[in-house]
């Protein structure tokens, strides 16, 4: 029985109905785009990309909107997506993390969507999200500090005659450098707001060395940039936080699909590599790194599984669950590439093996949007604010 068929006790906080199985669409759905990232988006081509000023692929890009309509995925029909569901789209961030796909995906596809989701503004929506939906228009969700840190806004928004005016500056920004819509979280004398900043008078922004360069970040600085408020005045807190926890499954099924990478490739790698005239997957203690692997991908995969249920569903436990992907991913991933480095031996360590490219993912991965450690201290802090079935407690 795999991991996630396992029943929980009715009084878990992660309880659910029916066992967490993919349905036969979305079987479909990994197969296409596992097949596409091997045609277009290989790892060549990620070598090819990471040395360049971005490692956003506009070809690919191009072909996953047009040909394969995924960036408008998680985008409601009405602003021209295909209304599919998270866990649709989570899908999708397994593969590509499982092939390090280096675009814009995770910027404009999932958190930029997410934000105007969470607006209170259909004029907004309608302005923005069609762009957005057909890959016309890259976008990107600005909402750190200087220093990169999501807990604090260094970018304040003032009123103008003209509207609003921002002026700061935010680290770490995914593909902030080649972003055309900036989604900006700024602090306002009523509380934290969101608006739109369009790429250009008042907008620099440069790409930002990383250990992981396969993953394009900025550092973003507004002087005096024209803002377009989003949604109300003070609804920022929120919207940030819709974010911030879409980001966290999303991350993590990245991590998954890197995970379940790194434990194919060391099985391949085990069962070619010779030595003392036989092949080192004999050793039991190669079997149990693999062992071991194998239980982190698979618990991985049912906790990015019931966290994307939770969103589409609206559990009230989804703040959780997300919590808890992140912390059990970036842990399981940075395991995974570490002993897929260590079986490789002294080759994993080369720039001609790929290997080393997974293990600066994980490691990169593991620290981005806070490290697993402070997603467990949510974690723990939600549960203790919620009954057993994740509703408040009064007790």
């Amino acid at each position: 029985m795999s991991i996630m068929e396992v029943a929980v006790t009715p009084d878990s906080p992660f309880a659910t109905a029916t066992p967490l199985r993919e349905t036969a669409e979305q079987r479909d759905l990994r197969s296409t785009v596992r097949r596409f990232l091997a045609d277009t988006a290989d790892l060549p081509r990620v070598r090819e990309r990471m040395l360049q000023e971005s490692p956003h692929d506009p070809e690919v890009w191009k072909r996953l909107a047009e040909d394969l309509g995924l960036v408008g995925l998680a985008v409601p029909e009405r602003w021209g997506g295909l209304s599919a569901s998270f866990a649709d789209q989570v899908i999708v961030l397994e593969e590509q993390g499982r092939a390090l796909y280096g675009g814009a995906y995770l910027s404009s596809a999932v958190l930029a969507p997410a934000a105007l989701l969470a607006v209170s503004d259909d004029a907004a929506r309608d302005r923005h999200l069609p762009g957005i939906a057909s890959g016309e228009t890259l976008a990107t969700v600005v909402g750190t500090s200087a220093e990169g840190e999501w807990s604090r806004l260094d970018v304040a928004a003032s009123r103008t005659a003209a509207g609003w005016s921002l002026t700061g500056t935010a680290s770490h920004v995914p593909d902030g450098s080649i972003a055309e819509l900036l989604l900006v979280v700024a602090a306002t004398s009523v509380g934290p707001s969101v608006f739109a900043v369009r790429s250009g008078a008042g907008v620099a922004a440069e790409p930002l060395p990383a250990l992981d360069q396969t993953r394009g970040l900025a550092v973003v600085r507004l002087q005096e940039a024209e803002g377009e408020l989003l949604g109300a005045v003070g609804e920022g807190t929120a919207v940030l936080a819709e974010v911030l926890d879409r980001a966290a499954v999303a991350v993590a099924a990245e991590q998954l699909g890197g995970s379940a990478n790194c434990l194919e490739r060391s099985v391949e790698y085990l069962k070619a590599r010779e030595q003392f005239g036989g092949p080192i997957g004999r050793f039991q203690a190669l079997k149990h790194l693999c062992a071991d692997m194998y239980v982190g991908v698979e618990a991985s995969r049912a906790v990015v599984m019931y966290a994307a249920r939770a969103f589409d569903e609206d559990l009230p436990d989804r703040g959780a669950a997300a919590a808890m992907a992140r912390s059990w991913c970036s842990d399981a991933y940075v395991a995974a590439a570490s002993d897929t480095l260590q079986m490789h031996g002294g080759i994993g360590y080369t720039w001609e093996s790929d290997v080393h490219l997974y293990f600066k993912r994980a490691t990169a991965s593991a620290l981005w949007w806070g490290d697993a450690d402070a997603s467990r201290e949510r974690l723990a802090s939600l549960l203790l604010d919620t009954g057993p079935t994740g509703t408040e407690s009064h007790a």
